[in-house]
């Protein structure tokens, strides 16, 4: 079924205002989930709607929770997230570390005791939006496997960093896994086969099974050096921010357990720090790329950020596709 932005963000609302949501914390979620479906990151959108709301009505997460933040020195931010939705606790730590980062030049967040943040795209736009540079890290359950290993030992473990530039600013949003746990159910659920490279069963045998893929582990994206880039993330969250690391990780996928992850969130200030056209020059080097020669066969260079900007245009204008049981899953919410 195709949806316009406007409905998603209404029902989402309309269902978290059911389970005791304030409004302005349920337009925060609502935002999130809806931009992953306008980006075309379905695992980070309407299909998760369940999890959260479950999380709330177990008591895992406290829709009215005010995080606890304190400055460490000045500029490390420590944040107890009180268990508070991801979003709404993440977007706050963005606004202090922004004003933080203009006054000192370079300002880091931790946090843990905090929910899943969904897409991070949106927290580093925000940060490139006030012409800061911002990096956010954030780690899963132990859902990737390590390379030459078969048992899922490592996170997901997403990066996302935002540069400003003149015009649009450079967004890159990625995980360290080769798919979402996500996106490998939705294959599941539909019956489809799995591309090479994304997953291997319990036996650490590469396959294209999706639901012998549930029962395995997602495969690092580029081989050995995925694994070792998503193992230095999260050596680097649990590091700064206390948070448990592999097998003990909780609480991103289900609503039985109390999310125990962490976010690192790091904002620098080419102003404060006296870089002098920093926006300009990183817009006209990205300019230079996307009219750089084409390779047989291509028709087009992006940079990261561009494509997704494209489709979430093209929804924003015509629909979101939505698949009809995740949206009756999310009416059945109201009820």
């Amino acid at each position: 079924m195709m949806v316009t932005h406007d409905r998603e963000i209404d029902l989402v609302s309309r269902v978290l205002a059911a389970h005791g949501v304030p409004d302005a914390a349920a337009a925060t979620q609502a935002e999130v989930l809806a931009e992953g479906d306008l980006r075309g990151q379905h695992s980070h959108g309407l299909q998760r709607l369940p999890i959260i709301v479950g999380r709330i009505d177990n008591g895992l997460t406290d829709p009215t929770a005010v995080p606890v933040a304190r400055w460490v020195s000045e500029s490390f931010l420590e944040v107890d997230g009180a268990r508070g939705l991801g979003p709404v606790v993440a977007f706050d730590v963005v606004d202090r570390l922004i004003g933080r980062a203009r006054d000192v030049g370079l300002a880091v967040g931790a946090v843990h005791n905090s929910n899943h943040l969904g897409m991070l795209a949106g927290y580093v736009e925000r940060i490139a939006a006030a012409g800061q540079i911002g990096l956010v890290l954030t780690t899963s359950e132990a859902l990737v496997h390590p390379w030459g290993g078969r048992r899922a030992m490592v996170g997901t473990n997403p990066i996302a960093v935002g540069v400003p530039t003149a015009a649009e600013p450079f967004v890159l949003d990625m995980s360290t896994g080769a798919v979402s746990r996500g996106k490998i159910l939705a294959y599941a659920r539909d019956g489809r086969p799995l591309p090479d490279g994304w997953a291997v069963d319990a036996d650490g045998a590469p396959t294209a099974d999706a639901g012998r893929a549930v029962d395995g582990a997602i495969s690092p994206f580029g081989g050995a050096k995925g694994y070792a880039l998503g193992l230095a993330l999260e050596l680097v969250v649990a590091g700064l921010t206390g948070s448990e690391t592999g097998e003990r990780v909780l609480g991103t996928l289900d609503a039985a357990a109390v999310c125990n992850k962490g976010d690192v969130f790091l904002v620098f200030s080419p102003e404060a720090l006296g870089l002098s056209a920093v926006a300009e020059r990183m817009g006209s080097y990205l300019d230079e790329i996307r009219t750089s020669p084409l390779a047989s066969g291509a028709t087009s260079i992006d940079a990261p950020g561009d494509r997704a900007r494209r489709l979430r245009a093209e929804r924003m204008a015509h629909g979101i596709p939505i698949e009809d049981i995740v949206w009756n899953a999310a009416e059945e919410l109201l009820t």
